[in-house]
């Protein structure tokens, strides 16, 4: 254990990838006066979602379209559920965001009158794979200040407002203390929770970044911040073996999906939701049903690909998932000859294409003072992905900017017992010789979620017996906690990773229960209740008792971010749900 740095900023942004670095980009561009300091677990140049690159911006008001008719898609695709509000402010960004970072040098393809090139309604073409350093020299530019693999383990709190953070560095040891006027979550989604499609030393091939474990959405729970959502899960579906996006074959090359007998049962059987263009769950949700019913395995159709169009589309997978090339050849797979293989992946927790996160208001400041959220890690607005993060991660700024400015002379104070607190939490399993490693109690964690609470062995099903199994056998996961034991730092950060998805789990199985209709076929099927219902037309929110641990479920209307319709009395916690 290292001494302790302690650090005193204006705005803190926990999260170093798409949505923390703009944010860290227009704070400082707007207030230049103002302190701004980029907390990562990793390093800015290549974490989070984007470190492997993009190559599309899947957010764009093409030509044609509007603010109102993107509104009225996400609301389409999210099958009825969205905030509306959030959804309308970051669309009214998402073209300057992108004009900004093509300014920056991203760059987008163009096409022969010199327009951006459109793939699909909502999609512009670009050459992303260096996307993620070209914002972390912005960053670096504009002169906000990094702590780059620094592991934020809680938020800091004063008489129930955020004062900034705590967290320990992977190299050093230190225990570090960030004390802050504003503090912005920006840390992403949730992944590892399930039992993923490969196993062993294959288990982080997966498509979400294997290093976004939650602990965004962890240290808010922790907090008492009110989430929203998390039973919308996202599960992609994606190219087998490699996991690759689907998106770039269907839009960007016309592949259409077919069964084991070469028919396009998305046209055939699911006209009635739009074949093709169903909503995301369903584009899943479907698959599935040909291999229930014996039709599988399924597959994106690219055998009407040329050679010119074969290089095309292994050029836009080098942008982005280069081992997908590398797979094809190793495999001696051709497109135009050999349709590729596609399967649903594990779920995971992802308010960026779907809508699980922070309960936020307009401005994207949480339910708790000082606190802003941005990006995956913020609820209510699916269908952002990396633009519509750019875009909360601005406006998040502004909103800490104004209330900086509102009130300039805020004072920061943090009680010196609860530091300690926290070290002795943090530091604790270090040597401690404790029988249980991070990768056995991650391993108990997805067989659970995977058996119980709708993974890949029941083809996402679930029903409420087998999810208050989970939730009891989660909350038996935690009196063990205490055993977990650690080497080194990068121990601790894993240890601390599989704490945070417990915490993420829980809350995630207490929605789902929460849910009773199936309002995103494959994403939420519950088998006892197989039916969308009217009067669940509503946000499934919740909150954690920070002392107890108790989850209470919370019911919101979706045009209102203050009203409550109901509260449900159980609470997640031991047998009592």
């Amino acid at each position: 254990m290292g001494q302790t740095v302690v650090v005193e900023t204006d705005i803190a942004i926990i999260g170093g990838g798409a949505a923390g670095c703009y944010a860290a980009i227009s704070a400082r561009r707007l207030a230049p006066e103002l302190d701004v300091l980029v907390v990562e677990k990793g390093h800015i140049d290549r974490s989070g979602c984007l470190a492997g690159g993009m190559n599309a911006i899947n957010a764009y008001i093409n030509p044609g379209e509007t603010v109102d008719s993107f509104v009225d898609y996400v609301r389409f695709d999210a099958m009825g559920i969205l905030r509306e509000d959030l959804v309308r402010t970051q669309a009214a960004l998402l073209n300057e965001v992108v004009r900004d970072l093509e300014q920056m040098g991203l760059p987008v393809v163009k096409d022969a009158s010199g327009k951006y090139a459109p793939r699909g309604r909502w999609n512009i073409k670009i050459h992303g794979e260096s996307l993620k350093p070209l914002l972390a020299s912005a960053v670096r530019t504009l002169g906000a200040r990094v702590l780059n693999r620094v592991v934020v383990t809680n938020l800091l709190q004063t008489d129930g407002k955020i004062a900034g953070l705590a967290g320990f560095g992977l190299r050093d040891g230190n225990f570090y203390v960030v004390k802050a006027k504003k503090t912005i979550v920006a840390t992403g989604g949730a992944s590892g929770l399930y039992r993923p499609n490969n196993e062993g030393d294959a288990r982080h091939k997966m498509w979400y970044s294997p290093f976004n474990t939650g602990a965004g959405y962890a240290i808010g729970i922790r907090a008492g911040a009110e989430m929203t959502s998390f039973e919308h899960r996202f599960i992609a579906l994606r190219t087998k073996e490699t996991i690759a996006p689907t998106g770039t074959l269907a839009l960007g090359f016309g592949a259409p999906q077919v069964n084991a007998l070469g028919e396009e049962f998305m046209k055939k059987r699911w006209s009635h939701m739009g074949g093709e263009g169903a909503p995301t769950p369903i584009r899943l949700y479907a698959p599935l049903q040909e291999i229930a019913q014996g039709r599988g395995p399924c597959y994106m159709d690219t055998r009407h690909l040329s050679e010119d169009r074969v290089k095309a589309l292994k050029e836009a997978y080098l942008d982005m998932y280069p081992n997908t090339v590398q797979y094809w050849a190793a495999n001696g797979i051709d497109p135009s000859r050999d349709p590729i293989e596609i399967c649903g992946t594990e779920p995971y927790i992802v308010g960026g294409h779907c809508q699980a996160g922070y309960w936020i208001d307009v401005n994207r400041k949480t339910t708790l003072e000082n606190l802003f959220a941005a990006g995956d890690v913020a609820g209510g607005a699916p269908y952002k992905f990396v633009s519509g993060c750019f875009a909360e991660g601005r406006i998040a700024a502004e909103s800490a900017i104004r209330e900086i400015r509102e009130n300039p002379e805020f004072r920061i104070s943090v009680s010196t017992e609860d530091l300690e607190r926290e070290k002795r939490r943090v530091f604790g399993p270090l040597g401690s010789g404790g029988r249980l490693s991070s990768q056995e109690v991650e391993e108990r964690l997805q067989k659970i979620m995977d058996e119980y609470a709708g993974g890949i062995r029941t083809q996402y099903a679930m029903n409420e017996a087998s999810l208050k199994v989970a939730l009891k056998k989660l909350q038996e996961m935690t009196v063990d906690l205490p055993l977990l034991s650690a080497t080194d730092t990068h121990g601790l950060m894993n240890l601390h990773e599989v704490i945070d998805r417990i915490d993420v789990a829980r809350v995630l199985v207490a929605h789902l229960i929460a849910r009773k209709e199936t309002r995103w076929p494959g994403f939420q099927t519950r088998l006892d209740y197989p039916e969308t219902r009217e009067e669940w037309q509503l946000f499934v929110n919740s909150a954690t008792d920070r002392d107890t641990g108790e989850i209470r479920i919370i019911l919101r209307p979706l045009d209102s971010f203050t009203e409550t319709v109901s509260f449900q009395e159980e609470v997640a916690h031991g047998n009592s749900y």
